[in-house]
Parts: structure tokens; sequence; C-alpha cells
């Protein structure tokens, strides 16, 4: 018998591809994955992110239902960049100084802001620069900066700025194409990241998750149960690959020395699915964004998934 034909958007994270080659199904739903925006009108939801329904949440804008199911996480110690030779060689010394972000609002640089104050800065004396980092900026029509805030000159990159001394640091997901770890003008101010992230994690719980599932409300509000099935399809395709992981740990040299240290630090089930067990996180990501001026508000949890958690 045919299920419910669901289509949703994600990147080709190894975690979902279970779900889009149809090794994993969801219960009662023919589910298609496609790499599109999930405000694509064609689909039924998909990967978005946790600010932009924050900021809706907020709002009580309540058009899309998110699951907690969060495809994408990232450790932020190792997207702060600096130049080489430069004054700065601890965070400490970038109190108060110029940092560069390629967003004011997006889900990573909310968390940029909460690993900063692990670290000991205030966020709010930080003087940010908000651009792009390797493309000669162009404003957008739309930006609205807030006040302290500074945009690059028409045609300047944020990298170009680090090189010239115009900035301190940039905080960047992709590497600067300026980077190199031995001969580039750029340099992370953590070469080895692994050790603060591990203490991030010990002392906050937090392994950053960036990105959640949506469902167009219309897609809910037809059959509600979609949403739990969904749920437990996305957390059984985790399980899929994590094993396959274990069991064939060879897709770098020492892939099996690097899940042996991180299961040793982070647990057996250290990118989890799920209300309870991202609750910790779900908080600190909300009260960091109220602390930013970002939200008019602290968002709980409940009521960032209220849908979820009314749905059954």
């Amino acid at each position: 018998m045919a299920g419910l034909r669901i289509s949703l958007t994600c990147a080709d994270y190894a975690r979902v591809m279970p779900l889009a080659t149809g090794e994993v199904k969801p219960e009662g739903i023919a589910l298609e994955m496609l790499r599109r925006a999930a405000q694509d009108p064609g689909v039924q939801g998909g990967e978005w992110s946790m600010a932009q329904y924050l900021y809706r949440i907020d709002k009580g804008d309540r058009r899309y239902v998110g699951l907690p199911v969060f495809p994408l996480r990232n450790f932020t110690a190792r997207d702060l960049y600096v130049r080489r030779g430069g004054s700065i060689r601890k965070p400490a010394d970038l109190a108060g100084r110029r940092i560069g972000m390629y967003s004011y609002t997006a889900s990573g640089s909310i968390w940029y802001r909460h690993f900063l104050r692990f670290v000991g800065l205030d966020p709010d004396a930080i003087q940010w620069w908000i651009g792009d980092i390797d493309t000669p900026w162009s404003p957008p029509v739309s930006q609205t900066l807030p006040p302290g805030a500074n945009a690059p000159a028409k045609g300047r990159s944020l990298s170009d700025m680090l090189i010239a001394g115009e900035l301190e640091a940039i905080y960047s997901p992709p590497r600067p194409q300026a980077y190199h770890p031995k001969t580039g003008p750029i340099v992370r101010l953590f070469p080895d990241f692994r050790h603060i992230e591990y203490e991030y994690f010990l002392k906050t719980g937090a392994f950053p998750p960036q990105h959640l599932i949506i469902i167009r409300r219309e897609a809910w509000e037809a059959n509600r149960w979609i949403a739990r099935s969904l749920t437990e399809a996305f957390g059984a395709a985790n399980d899929c690959f994590t094993a396959a992981q274990k069991g064939f740990p060879y897709a770098t040299p020492w892939l099996e020395a690097e899940l042996e240290d991180t299961v040793a630090v982070m647990g057996e089930d250290f990118h989890p699915y799920g209300l309870e067990r991202n609750r910790a996180q779900i908080e600190a990501f909300s009260g960091e964004a109220f602390r930013l001026g970002l939200t008019s508000r602290r968002v709980t949890t409940e009521e960032y998934f209220a849908d979820y958690l009314q749905g059954g």
C-alpha cells in the first residue's frame, strides 16, 4: 500500500542518506528527499535555519512546524581566524576589538557569541563587521545592521580587511580562501581546536545544532501524525549511518581513532535527535539570541516545539 507522499529538502548529509536512498522508510509515508529550499512551494518542508525558525516563533508566525531533528551541527572554535604574525595570540587579545562575521543573525553567529562568552569575552564589547568572507562586498538592499555593527566598503571582503589589518579576526564557517595552516596570511586562532571544543562541550553540554527540519503547517494540520513518523525515521537513519560508520571506519585513514576519541568525550550518541536530548542546547541557543537582542523574549523549548508536542 502506497504511503502519503511527502517531499522534503535537505543537504546531502551522510546521516540522512539512508532516507534518501530508501534504506529507511518513514511509517505511512512515501518520502522524497530533494535539494531545494525548504520554502519551495513544491515541497512540504525540509532543512531550515534554527535562527530563522526562532525569529518566526518569537513573532507568532506559526506557518512552519519544527521537528527535533538537527541534520547540521558544528563547533565554533575552528571558525575563528586571525592574521598570521598579528597581535592576536589568545582570546583575551580580542576584547573590544574588530571581528568580521558573515551574518549578525544566523544560527552559527549566535553560537559564535555563545563561544566568546565561554572564553571570557563580552560580545557586546566587540566591534562587529558584517559582510562577505571572500567575495567583494555588495550591500543587499534589505540589510539593516544593529547599532554598533558595521559593513565593509563596497568591493572589500572581510578577508581583505583582516589581511590589511583593518580587522583583528573573522568568523567563517567555510575556510577563508587565504587560510593555510603553514603558509597562508590567515590562520586559526585555535590551531588545535579539538581540545578547546572538547572543553566547551564538557562545560556547556553543547554540540551546537544549527539547522532543523520543518514541515509546512498545512501538511501537518492535514496529518499530524507525520511529525512523529518523520522524526522517528530521521532518528533511524541517524542510527543506520552511525552503525555503518562503526562497522566500516575507513573514510579516512584514522577515522576509527577519531571515533573512539569522540565517544570517549561525548558518548556514543554524540549527534542526538529528539527533544529531551537537545533541551539544554535549545535553551542555550534561544537564551543567547535573547541576550543579543535578537528576540523580544526568551523562547522556551516548549514554545519552540509547541506544535510537535501538541501533535503527540
